[in-house]
């Protein structure tokens, strides 16, 4: 679909429910019990899984971008605050990412110190 489109925008939110087959609605009643346990790492909802769900994102992005150079990609959701997550997004060519707007200032803070830090790593 990529030569049809002028953007994509990744729904982390969405795609880790239908990754997982769970509802973020639910989730919270069990996930700290399997983070717990070691089932997760961290709660998937919280913190991008860079492995499972990334290894998605990342897929639909460089195809997306092998058929249409120019094609501008995007995460929307609530990962998209996450300081974890951006730096994810970044590695993998994301030209922005979106939140709510409670984690703006997050987002932000951790989008510049990734830029000071590529500018200084060179």
């Amino acid at each position: 679909i990529a030569p049809n489109c002028d953007f994509f925008s990744f729904g982390t939110n969405d795609l880790t429910q239908m990754t997982y087959g769970l509802s973020r609605d639910d989730a919270g009643r069990f996930m700290s019990a399997y983070v717990q346990q070691g089932v997760y790492a961290e709660d998937p909802f919280h913190t991008l899984d860079t492995d499972g769900v990334g290894e998605l994102v990342q897929l639909g992005a460089e195809r997306g971008r092998r058929e249409r150079p120019d094609l501008v990609l995007s995460v929307c959701g609530e990962h998209g605050g996450s300081p974890e997550s951006i730096a994810f997004c970044r590695r993998v060519g994301m030209n922005y990412v979106s939140c709510s707007p409670l984690r703006v200032p997050v987002a932000r803070l951790a989008a510049a110190q990734l830029a000071i830090k590529d500018q200084v790593l060179g």
